[in-house]
């Protein structure tokens, strides 16, 4: 066989079959066509049932959507009433503790009305309400701002005079003349102080 000819040979073998690749594209045809045929040889009924399962799942769709929705408006109503109860409440026991030293203060001023009222008595009475006040603000978390002889803070203190002292250092608190309060560590109300400046 000379060069020539096996290369026609070889070029021959590479090409596929014309006729293997009809046979392909038409059993490819017929496969389409009997599908098309088995989905158009869907009865009517066949149709509806189809047609009302759609149906009822969109319908259970829906309703699970309407019952989402309306436990998530539930939901925002709770919060909403516990919310307001939060703010309205909030101070129910620090109202509580109060009480008793209000009944305290009471029973001092009915004891210094009486005839004969014995000071000595009312005072230490005073004193008792006094600290059942202070356990009450701490347990709260009220503390107080007493700053005698301490440095002078502009963000506790508010300076209403000045003194000329020698004995202590510039800008010292030399007396408070109203005691300030903070609130867990916020200020609620500055301390009024006197300062010292240096005497001249």
């Amino acid at each position: 066989m000379s060069t020539e000819s096996a290369k026609q040979t070889e070029s021959n073998a590479s090409v596929p079959d014309e006729e293997a690749l009809l046979e392909d594209a038409s059993a490819s045809r017929s496969g389409d066509a009997e599908g098309d045929r088995a989905s158009a040889a869907q009865t009517p009924e066949e149709l509806q049932l189809e047609l009302a399962a759609a149906r009822a799942e969109a319908e259970s769709l829906r309703d699970q959507a309407l019952r989402v929705r309306a436990e998530m408006e539930n939901l925002r109503r709770r919060h909403d009433v516990e919310l307001e109860k939060a703010h309205k409440y909030a101070l129910d026991s620090f109202v509580r503790e109060l009480l008793q030293v209000r009944d305290s203060l009471e029973l001092g001023h009915d004891a210094a009305l009486a005839e004969g009222a014995d000071i000595a008595k009312l005072r230490e009475g005073t004193e008792l309400t006094l600290k059942l006040l202070g356990d009450v603000m701490d347990r709260f978390g009220v503390a107080s701002v007493d700053p005698i002889e301490q440095p002078f803070d502009p963000e506790f203190h508010q300076a209403m005079t000045m003194q000329p002292r020698s004995d202590l250092p510039p800008n010292t608190v030399v007396a408070v003349m109203q005691k300030g309060y903070t609130l867990n560590g916020r200020l609620v109300r500055p301390a009024l102080v006197m300062v010292s400046q240096q005497a001249s």
